[in-house]
């Protein structure tokens, strides 16, 4: 079982560089990430990081979620290999 404590920067970074996520701007200490599919127009995420030095869990479930995962364990130890 993967890792379950990452920083909000780690996150950021897997979505962006293998998660094919923008980063679209930062507000306050939170980063907006968005994701528009290349062929299909209506499968279009954003999603909202804390730049946190440690998510919590519900907050990572959440952030899951919104990136479209649908397993929350392969979803943390896809963090995991890519961070």
């Amino acid at each position: 079982m993967g890792q379950r404590t990452f920083s909000g920067m780690e996150v950021v970074k897997v979505l962006v560089n293998a998660g094919g996520f923008k980063w679209r701007r930062t507000t306050g200490d939170h980063a907006q990430l968005y994701y528009e599919h290349p062929t299909n127009e209506a499968d279009r995420r954003q999603v909202t990081v804390p730049l946190h030095d440690e998510l919590r869990s519900g907050t990572l479930r959440d952030i899951a979620e919104s990136a479209g995962a649908n397993d929350f364990d392969a979803f943390c130890e896809w963090i995991d290999r890519n961070a």
